[in-house]
């Protein structure tokens, strides 16, 4: 890579991560989450992702696919997965019954930052393209693929259920309501 593309890869990668971290951060802040709005994606920053990252900067989409398109695998990805409880991914385990890697109920909590965290994305990659409608969208184009316990998948399609019919505010209005009552989402 030429030296003024490093350039601008470094300074699209660090203000892409920078601009979706704010965003989740909002979001995590306005569902009561603060300390997780704080904390959400940190390791991005790590030299295992941040530097994948830059090197696979494309603005449109996750540089992680850029990195799969070439070594059929993201080294950032698993680092990623394996650091961050907003990702589903982060709650697989051997089941003991039939020794297979099998997804596990993820906490509330950590249902409401991957919403969150749903939500940033898409305003990020999708910028003035973007709507309420769009998270969901993207949910049930992967869903026959995704490899996530029913009832997270239950939950996070409910919330983004709520978002594409009543906006933002409501559905952080129900969140912040569910979790102080201690509902179901």
């Amino acid at each position: 890579m030429e030296f003024k593309q490093f350039i601008y890869n470094l300074k699209g990668h660090f203000t892409t991560i920078t601009r979706h971290r704010h965003e989740v951060m909002k979001n995590c802040f306005r569902a009561g989450i603060f300390w997780q709005g704080l904390m959400h994606d940190m390791s991005k920053y790590s030299p295992s992702e941040f530097w994948v990252g830059v090197m696979h900067y494309q603005g449109t989409r996750s540089p992680n696919e850029g990195e799969r398109e070439d070594y059929g695998y993201s080294k950032a990805w698993m680092h990623h997965k394996g650091r961050n409880k907003h990702h589903f991914e982060y709650w697989t385990d051997y089941n003991p019954e039939t020794r297979m890697m099998t997804p596990v109920r993820m906490p509330k909590r950590y249902v409401i930052e991957m919403f969150c965290d749903r939500i940033a994305a898409g305003k990020i990659y999708k910028g003035d393209a973007y709507n309420d409608t769009c998270p969901l969208q993207y949910f049930n184009n992967g869903k026959a693929r995704r490899n996530i316990e029913p009832e997270t998948s239950r939950e996070l399609e409910h919330l983004l259920t709520i978002l594409a019919e009543k906006g933002e505010d409501k559905t952080f209005a129900y969140i912040r309501r569910a979790r102080f009552l201690g509902k179901k989402l």
